[in-house]
C-alpha cells in the first residue's frame, strides 16, 4: 500500500513504515486511558511498568541508567528529547534500568562534540521500548490529577482481559535486590585517603560515588543482601545508604540492621536511605500521588535560611518525622521533609539528589556535610 509516496506494509496488526522503523504503538493506562503513538528503539516484547512523569529539559541519559526508575516508564515533559546524543561518559549504571521512555519528539540528528550515538540507537542496544509522537504534557497532566498508574506499551491490539492480565501481574517489589551490586568492590580514591565509607547499595548512581571519591572517600560497596556483622567487620569510619528503587516499606530487615548500627557508626542517606533512616528510628513514609521527579524543586535549607534547586526521583516521602529526630530540609512547593538529622546521634540524611547529576548544582555542599558528620561533626 502506497500512501503519500511512502511504502507500507501491514503485518498482521502492525503497521511499519519502510526505511524509517515506524511502527504503530499506545500506551495503555490502567484507567483506560490510551495515547497513540510510533515506537523507536527496541520494538519486541510489550512493557508493563509504572507511569511516571520526569520535567528534567536535559539529563535523559542520566535519567534511564539511574537505577532509581527501575520498573519505571519514564515519561519526560520536555518536547525534544536526544539533541546532544548519548556519551558513555554521564551514565549512572551499567545499563539503562528504566523500563521504557515516551517522549514527543526524539531528535534525529544530535550534535554535539561529546556524542557517540543517538538516543533510538542506545535504546535499541539495550533492548529497551521508547514511545514518541505522544502529547506528554497532556499525558503529565493526567498523571498530575489521576496519579501515577501502571502502564502497557505495546504494538499489538491486546484485549481488556490481557491488560487486566499483564498490569496486574507488575509487581517492583524486588527492585532493589535486581539493581543492588551482587557482590562487594572497593573504590579508591585517586589522592589522599579522608575516611572509609561504608556504602550500602541500594541502587547507587556513578556520580554519588565519584563525589565522596572526589573528597578522598574510600569505599566499600556492599549488596542489599549485607548483614550487620559483615558491615561491622569493615570498622569504617561510617555508613551511606544510598538511593534506590521501590518502597522503602518493603526492606524492614534492612531497617532494623540500620538501627543496630546507628549505635556503632555515622549514618548518611540519599533519597532511599533518607527513608529507610526513618523507619529505622519509629517513622514511617507514605507514597506520593504523583512524584517528585525534575531538576527544577526548591527545597529550603531550614539551618541556612536559603533555598536551592534539587534534581529528585522519588515517589515516597517521610510523612511522620522519628522523635529522635529534627527536620533540616521542607520541599517549597508542598512542604513535604526533604532532609532530617539525628538530636543526638551523628546521622543525617536528604531526600533530593545532591549530586547534580544531570544538575543543578545546588546542593554540592551537602557532601561536605556529610562528611562533616562522618568525621564527627554537625550538619550545620
Amino acid at each position: 500500500m502506497q500512501v503519500n509516496g511512502v511504502v507500507h506494509q501491514k503485518v498482521g496488526k502492525i503497521v511499519e513504515r519502510k526505511g524509517e522503523g515506524y511502527m504503530k504503538g499506545q500506551l495503555i493506562l490502567e484507567n483506560g486511558m490510551v495515547f497513540e503513538g510510533k515506537v523507536f528503539g527496541e520494538t519486541g516484547q510489550d512493557v508493563v511498568g509504572e507511569v511516571v512523569f520526569n520535567t528534567s529539559m536535559t539529563g535523559y541519559q542520566e535519567i534511564l541508567t539511574d537505577p532509581s526508575y527501575y520498573g519505571q516508564i519514564v515519561t519526560l515533559t520536555f518536547p525534544l528529547i536526544g539533541n546532544y546524543g548519548i556519551n558513555v561518559e554521564d551514565i549512572e549504571s551499567n545499563a539503562i534500568k528504566a523500563r521504557a521512555l515516551i517522549v514527543k519528539e526524539p531528535a534525529k540528528l544530535p550534535n554535539n562534540y561529546r556524542c557517540e550515538m543517538p538516543l533510538s540507537a542506545y535504546l535499541k542496544q539495550h533492548g529497551v521500548m521508547g514511545l514518541k509522537g505522544i502529547d506528554t504534557r497532556a499525558l503529565t497532566k493526567v498523571l498530575r490529577d489521576v496519579g501515577t498508574m501502571k502502564g502497557v506499551i505495546t504494538t499489538r491490539s491486546l484485549t481488556q482481559k490481557e491488560i487486566k492480565e499483564r498490569l496486574s501481574n507488575f509487581s517492583n517489589k524486588e527492585a532493589v535486590d535486581r539493581v543492588s551490586t551482587a557482590e562487594k568492590y572497593e573504590l579508591i580514591p585517586s589522592g589522599e585517603e579522608s575516611c572509609h565509607l561504608v556504602v550500602w547499595d541500594f541502587g547507587v548512581k556513578k556520580s554519588i560515588l565519584n563525589h565522596f571519591l572526589e573528597r578522598g572517600c574510600k569505599l566499600t560497596v556492599m549488596p542489599k543482601s549485607a548483614t550487620y556483622d559483615e558491615i561491622e567487620s569493615l570498622n569504617a569510619d561510617g555508613l551511606f545508604l544510598t538511593n534506590g528503587p521501590g518502597d522503602p516499606e518493603d526492606l524492614p530487615e534492612v531497617a532494623q540492621i540500620v538501627k543496630k548500627l546507628s549505635q556503632t557508626m555515622p549514618i548518611i542517606g540519599i533519597c532511599l536511605g533518607h527513608q529507610i533512616l526513618s523507619w529505622a528510628f519509629g517513622g514511617t513514609t507514605t507514597k506520593l500521588k504523583f512524584g517528585h521527579r525534575g531538576g527544577n524543586h526548591p527545597v529550603k535549607d531550614i539551618r541556612k535560611d536559603r533555598v536551592v534547586i534539587t534534581a529528585q526521583n522519588h515517589g515516597y516521602v517521610v510523612d511522620t518525622l522519628p522523635q529522635c529526630m529534627e527536620v533540616t530540609h521542607i520541599n517549597v512547593n508542598d512542604k513535604s521533609i526533604e532532609g532530617m538529622a539525628h538530636k543526638t546521634l551523628p546521622i543525617m540524611s536528604v531526600q533530593y539528589h545532591p549530586e547534580a547529576s544531570p544538575g543543578p548544582m545546588d546542593s554540592l555542599y551537602i557532601f561536605d556535610e556529610f562528611l562533616n558528620v562522618v568525621k564527627g561533626g554537625h550538619c550545620d
